[in-house]
């Protein structure tokens, strides 16, 4: 039996048999095996080579414009930044990663117009794998949908799940820690449901055999697979709706319902039109919360403050953060910071590496002569 009649076999087995406490275990090991299986028959397909893509990231932030061919990708970013890619009211008219640098708030965000996803694209159908290893590398994933084809999510969801892509959320609270001896030890917290040999059992399959575990948080047998096979990427998304100048005021309903029926809040999507550039500044700005960045204003001595090309860095930076994007030469003499801002206390307060950082923060670098 080859590797694709095996897999099939296992995710029939998966989905005829009824999920509870009693076959949970079953369930577990089915589902790693599977995992597993993938893996092989993904190493096999791409043994051969073939064309990629490479896109060298650039900037301060990198964000992948996913949806199916003919959606408006490549108006989009044109409009948003100064690429020039092929624009064209037929399918597949962007055949390479197109990328362009859009400039908001002091800030250089990477955006590539990547080819137009196909069903199957994580198959490897329409050059899908070369495309999405290309989303695996961004840092915030952009879904553009037709006003008209809404219901689509889903699919382009179900194609980046199946590229290992886990969108808007965080990897298990998992650890292990490989043993000489002693079998497979679980410590799980209160808030685990998954049984202990359950969790054994989908170890076991992964070729562990001595092994101290520990599990916390709640987490699905699906989970605990992604932790364990560590190759999956977690990226957060939101999501654009194109075209909306042409939704006529009585299908407005309609379009509201259909985005709730893929579990989408209509006030939480970005209505846009890449033709007539509606909506792009609350796009931008949409952007730039989800990817989470901020401005630092550097104080230069003997020039003030430059609050043209500010710092950019991320939520949760500290100051030993900002002086290793700054350069070696402030990281060596380095002796003390002064913020002035909403991260301080007071105005020109004296800090040290580990002060976190926030958006409009005023920074001067004290370093020895």
């Amino acid at each position: 039996m080859g590797l694709e009649e095996e897999i099939e076999d296992i995710r029939e087995e998966i989905s005829s048999t009824p999920y509870n406490k009693s076959t949970e275990g079953h369930i577990g090991r089915l589902k790693a095996k599977l995992a597993e299986l993938k893996e092989k028959l993904e190493n096999q397909s791409s043994a051969g080579g073939g064309q990629g893509y490479a896109v060298e990231k650039t900037g301060d932030a990198t964000v992948a414009l996913v949806g199916f061919p003919s959606v408006g990708k490549s108006t989009l970013i044109n409009a948003l930044t100064n690429a020039e890619s092929e624009t064209g009211a037929y399918e597949f008219t962007t055949l390479n990663v197109n990328p362009g640098m859009l400039k908001y708030k002091g800030a250089n965000i990477q955006i590539l117009d990547v080819p137009g996803l196909i069903e199957g694209a994580a198959g490897g159908r329409g050059g899908g794998r070369e495309v999405l290893s290309v989303v695996r590398t961004a840092d915030l994933v952009v879904f553009m949908l037709s006003v008209f084809e809404i219901d689509r999510y889903e699919r382009l969801q179900e194609e980046l799940y199946a590229n290992k892509i886990r969108l808007d959320s965080t990897p298990p609270n998992l650890s292990i820690t490989k043993k000489g001896k002693g079998g497979i030890r679980v410590t799980k917290s209160d808030s685990v449901e998954l049984e202990e040999e359950t969790i054994k059992g989908v170890l076991r399959e992964h070729g562990f055999v001595n092994a101290e575990v520990t599990l916390r948080g709640e987490t699905t047998i699906d989970e605990l697979i992604d932790g364990i096979m560590k190759n999956r990427v977690y990226l957060p998304s939101i999501v654009s709706v194109n075209k909306a100048d042409l939704i006529d005021e009585n299908y407005l309903p309609t379009v509201n319902e259909n985005l709730r029926e893929v579990g989408l809040d209509p006030d939480e999507v970005t209505f846009i039109s890449a033709e007539a550039e509606k909506g792009l500044d609350v796009l931008k700005e949409n952007i730039w919360e989800a990817l989470g960045l901020i401005r630092v204003y550097m104080d230069k001595p003997g020039r003030g403050v430059d609050y043209d090309e500010p710092l950019v860095l991320r939520e949760g930076d500290t100051i030993d953060d900002a002086i290793t994007k700054l350069g070696a030469k402030l990281e060596q003499g380095f002796r003390f910071a002064r913020v002035s801002g909403p991260s301080a206390k007071h105005d020109e307060q004296q800090v040290g590496r580990d002060h976190e950082l926030a958006d409009e923060d005023v920074l001067r670098v004290i370093t020895t002569r």
